[in-house]
């Protein structure tokens, strides 16, 4: 059993008379973080949004109906929430109207649970989010020295639960969560009529990871107008599957400003997407992975840390650049991304000028535990 970072997280938050709602893709291990938090017992309630009792049973629920039925559980767990229609209304009255209850609720398509939820629970819920396996909690499990082996590995392969804990399957796994994930969560649902088209989207945007991103470049190559590219992307954001930086701003009329780098959360997906499983010494693409690898896992970071930073890359238009940024508290703190150890980064005199309150760091395979450890 891996220890899971959010674990402790939630602990603190239970018998605070809110809603947790746990947000993620699909199998990143949101159903077995619940039955490690709440074993099996007669005062725990494991309801299911997939099964259609389930649903039924919130159908047409009033609050005296749901206090009925809930009332002799001290626990409520309701894994895939987003099933059930209108959750959050049903949540708010569990939440209003049987106190001291503990109520959790898992959702893998953020879209639909965070429109169903946010606006009825305002003030009422604490929400997290659940990762793919960090290098940090794979360093807990394992130690240090095992997981700076396996990062070769963790490059090509990435993070999932079933992909980690399955050697030699990995390829098999990583194709069945690329086509079942991808295509359950978000090519299904009615507003997307050209699932085809988005397939292609996340090809194009496996090929782009590190390099400035253009909607209308990828909507000449998908064959889409600018807008339903942007579209897809906030879709695909919005489900986990990858996410964005914009590009830093402040002083200098030759920055970007409005341009925008897009990552995946999980290098394995990438890859899987391009069907390249190819050792990273072997591949023109190393520093690309090294730099997806590192700003995904810094997000996890952030986020289990409970860190609020603005991240950024900087690029001026006569191709200055650094590859991340992070503003906290009016500091700017930047990074520049090495796979080769020996290679060193130099930061812009431009940037140093234009920013002087800054800190500097290149991270490499020697001092990565320095960025995504914590």
């Amino acid at each position: 059993m891996i220890n899971r970072t959010l674990k402790n997280l939630i602990l603190k938050k239970i018998n605070t008379n809110k809603a947790i709602l746990i947000m993620g893709a699909r199998q990143t291990g949101k159903t077995t973080l619940l039955k490690a938090l709440f074993p099996e017992s007669s005062s725990t309630i494991f309801l299911n949004g997939d099964e259609p009792d389930v649903i039924g049973l919130f159908e047409n629920a009033n609050s005296s109906g749901l206090k009925k039925f809930f009332e002799p559980y001290d626990t409520i767990v309701i894994d895939e929430a987003q099933r059930i229609k209108n959750i959050g209304i049903k949540l708010k009255l569990i939440t209003d109207n049987i106190p001291q209850k503990t109520i959790v609720a898992t959702g893998s398509s953020a879209f639909e649970l965070a429109n169903s939820i946010n606006e009825p629970l305002t003030g009422r819920k604490w929400e997290y989010r659940l990762y793919p396996l960090s290098f940090s909690e794979m360093v807990n499990h394992h130690g240090i020295l095992e997981e700076k082996r396996l990062l070769a590995h963790r490059l090509v392969y990435g993070y999932y639960p079933e992909v980690v804990t399955a050697l030699g399957n990995e390829k098999e796994i990583l194709k069945q969560l690329t086509d079942s994930y991808l295509y359950k969560d978000i090519l299904m649902w009615k507003n997307i009529k050209k699932p085809e088209k988005l397939l292609k989207l996340l090809q194009a945007l496996s090929f782009q990871i590190g390099n400035e991103v253009s909607f209308n470049e990828l909507g000449q190559i998908i064959e889409l107008d600018n807008e339903t590219v942007e579209n897809y992307i906030m879709l695909l954001e919005q489900t986990y599957v990858i996410f964005r930086l914009g590009s830093y701003s402040r002083n200098l009329r030759k920055e970007l400003k409005r341009s925008r780098k897009i990552y995946f959360y999980d290098n394995g997906i990438r890859n899987a997407l391009i069907a390249n499983f190819s050792l990273p010494n072997l591949r023109q693409d190393i520093g690309n992975l090294w730099e997806n690898f590192l700003v995904s896992e810094r997000q996890k970071v952030l986020h289990y840390t409970q860190r609020w930073v603005n991240c950024y890359f900087w690029r001026t238009h006569d191709q200055q650049e650094i590859d991340y940024l992070e503003e906290q508290d009016g500091k700017i703190y930047a990074y520049e991304f090495k796979w080769n150890s020996k290679k060193k980064a130099h930061l812009s005199k431009t940037f140093s000028s234009a920013y002087p309150d800054h800190s500097f760091k290149t991270i490499n395979q020697e001092n990565l535990d320095t960025f995504i450890k914590y």
